[in-house]
């Protein structure tokens, strides 16, 4: 059988475990070891005695990818990205940053929405995670919108779609997984999404305040505090804006020459300084148990499917299934930005049945080299390309635009998994009427993607200055 025949069945077999319900890291890792014994043992003629044979020296390749990708520096950006936000939360920095945008945004038509929505991109500054943006402010957020009369579902849709911007802004884990698995430089994808991640805030904003004029007691505006109160609410938010700061500087050097250190030592002063934050406010024992605990829970969730992709990447690569697919992506009759919309629509389909991280590991190997293969390759000048930009800054737009659809793809169902843990937090709320709530939000994205694809300079104008 042809290796490529062989790719197709092994990765037809992965995508109807993860259908099934197994976890994408063992769908994966079972999925890629198969396909190695099977490549293996079809080099062999399928002899029967030398069966044994294949799979040893399959499990010896799957077993070495685990420690020689993951022992990569730029992974340990992840822990300390989600170690930020969780201290964050229990040094009272959110519900700081949630005050101070109620009281500066919230006179405005679906004011507390609105500031929600600020609030949630401001703590997603100081987060690398959508899952723990979204169980934050849902314990925040969620009951102030309710005392002014908001209906529960939108009041919860709005926490769930805010913390999706936690993919984009800066510090992002997401952005750092895509940075390793297309070899690309971590620091300017992460310059990258800042714009993109505010901009996508601005979009949201827009929506609600349209929804606030057009629809009858859809929420109030929240007046009454004074210039006196607004000013006071900002000191208490400004550690924030300092760890922002940090991490920028560490990344890109706003004074021109060297960058003051690597991202990873960015990441690492900036959750010190959050850590010295949170003692200062008093927090206690237990609560730093549980940042820590629930640090590590969500890295090795990640870490997990990080380490099964990773063995299905490998058979990949010997099956040569993205040289087969980037050739037949490019030698369709139709213009390279038809093809590059139809598969971020296939990521919007794909991304109701899998988890955003799980998805980029799995698609990215077979995607991306054909992406770059339409814009003309790796080391195409901007003049030469089919989108009218380098192969590096192609890798970087298409990073920024695959991520968003990683966003999306937190809130659609029946996977969404910002939504699960929206309803998980507040025992009020069923998962339905989170999906419900977030239907909207659906438009805004939809509007975001279409400008980022149609306008590329709003992702590349600030890396192309690092």
């Amino acid at each position: 059988m042809d290796k490529i025949e062989i790719g197709l069945w092994v990765t037809s077999g992965m995508l109807v475990m993860v259908v099934l319900g197994m976890r994408v890291a063992f769908a994966a890792g079972l999925a890629g070891l198969i396909g190695l014994v099977w490549l293996r043992w079809d080099q062999f003629g399928y002899d029967p005695e030398r069966l044994w044979k294949a799979i040893e020296i399959s499990v010896k390749i799957a077993g070495q990818v685990p420690h020689s990708k993951v022992s990569s520096q730029a992974l340990s950006l992840i822990p300390t990205f989600i170690l930020i936000g969780y201290l964050a939360y229990y040094a009272g920095l959110t519900r700081a940053l949630f005050e101070a945008a109620k009281r500066w945004i919230a006179w405005v038509p679906g004011g507390l929405a609105v500031s929600t929505v600020f609030a949630t991109a401001g703590f997603a500054a100081v987060s690398g995670a959508s899952v723990a943006t979204a169980a934050v402010f849902a314990r925040i957020a969620i009951p102030e919108m309710l005392k002014v009369g908001y209906d529960k579902r939108f009041a919860a849709g709005v926490v769930a779609a805010g913390g999706t911007l936690a993919s984009l802004i800066p510090p992002s884990a997401i952005l750092v997984i895509y940075a390793i698995i297309v070899e690309q430089d971590v620091g300017r994808l992460l310059l990258a999404g800042f714009i993109p991640g505010v901009f996508s805030a601005i979009i949201y904003a827009l929506l609600i305040i349209g929804l606030a004029l057009t629809v009858p007691n859809f929420g109030p505006p929240v007046t009454g505090f004074t210039w006196r109160q607004r000013f006071a609410s900002l000191p208490p938010a400004l550690p924030i804006v300092a760890v922002v700061v940090i991490i920028i500087c560490f990344v890109y050097n706003p004074f021109g020459g060297d960058a003051w250190g690597t991202p990873t030592e960015g990441g690492a002063i900036g959750a010190f300084i959050v850590f010295c934050m949170a003692l200062f406010q008093g927090m206690r024992m237990s609560e730093l148990k549980d940042a820590l605990k629930e640090t590590a829970k969500l890295t090795i969730m990640i870490f997990s499917i990080i380490w099964g992709v990773l063995i299905y990447v490998r058979f990949l690569g010997f099956a040569d299934l993205p040289t087969a697919f980037a050739d037949w992506i490019t030698s369709l009759e139709y213009s390279p930005m038809l093809i590059l919309v139809c598969i971020l629509l296939a990521y919007a389909v794909l991304g109701m049945f899998m988890d955003a991280i799980g998805m980029l590991l799995l698609t990215l190997p077979v995607v991306y080299p054909a992406v770059m293969a339409l814009n003309g390759g790796e080391t195409v000048a901007a003049a030469d390309s089919a989108f009218g930009m380098s192969g590096t800054m192609c890798a970087i737009w298409f990073g920024i635009l695959v991520v968003k659809m990683a966003e999306f793809c937190l809130i659609t169902p029946p996977i969404g998994l910002n939504c699960f843990v929206v309803a998980g937090v507040r025992p009020e709320l069923s998962v339905q009427d989170v999906f419900r709530g977030v239907t909207p939000f659906f438009i805004a994205d939809a509007v975001t993607i279409a400008l980022l694809v149609a306008f590329p300079a709003i992702v590349l104008w600030l890396p192309s200055l690092a």
